[in-house]
């Protein structure tokens, strides 16, 4: 037999073998035993369901606080188990119905997340943030207050260290009473604090590098 029939036949006989699973599917997700350092952005849309307090029935003037979006920073730990732990820094242009310039939206949040884990490039998580809000014109602050976050998401492997992911999420803002611009009193509620009802979405990207053993 030929030397080019052998390597012919040597060729066939390698497509004839199937690829390893992984080489297949990309790269596995990440091991359980290695603890991480995961940080990113995110690009955030804060639709708001309610300006409740904020905006209150029969106010003359218009709603103050409305829809808007953008940029979270984050950093945390990613545990062994399936937790991460972290915090994140939010700032959002809002819709003020010109009644503040450039209205800013800035929300600090610690946060953790679990996910459930199945051995797979796509993990789904449940998550949760408590934290502060400000809110006010060019980055000043008309009020203060607090802000409690619920919700849950989807990350993706894409590489061995870099995932993309998505994230709906429900905010509660519990801002301080003030008196706008226009002389209207807001949030002034229970305890002088009122309530306003946000959707947030968020597209995730983040990065993950190992931390060392001890």
């Amino acid at each position: 037999m030929s030397t080019a029939i052998k390597r012919l036949l040597g060729v066939l006989a390698l497509g004839l073998v199937p690829l390893p699973a992984q080489a297949a599917e990309g790269p596995a997700p990440p091991p359980n035993n290695v603890e991480y350092f995961q940080y990113g952005v995110a690009l955030v849309l804060e639709t708001a369901l309610s300006a409740g307090d904020v905006c209150p029935e029969g106010a003359s003037t218009p709603c103050i606080l409305g829809s808007g979006g953008g940029l979270a920073l984050r950093a945390g730990y990613r545990s062994r188990d399936p937790w991460y732990i972290g915090g994140a820094y939010e700032f959002s242009r809002q819709d003020s119905s010109n009644l503040i310039r450039l209205a800013i939206l800035q929300q600090f949040r610690f946060e953790a997340r679990y996910y459930f884990d199945q051995g797979t490039r796509t993990t789904p998580f449940v998550a949760g943030a408590l934290g502060g809000m400000l809110y006010g014109g060019e980055w000043s602050a008309s009020t203060a207050g607090g802000v409690l976050s619920a919700g849950a998401g989807v990350e993706y492997q894409v590489s061995a260290t870099t995932v993309i992911g998505c994230a709906p999420m429900y905010r509660l803002l519990v801002p301080h009473a003030w008196t706008d611009s226009a002389d209207q009193r807001r949030a002034d509620n229970v305890l002088g604090f009122g309530f306003a009802h946000f959707f947030g979405f968020e597209l995730i990207l983040e990065v993950r590098d190992p931390l060392a053993r001890w």
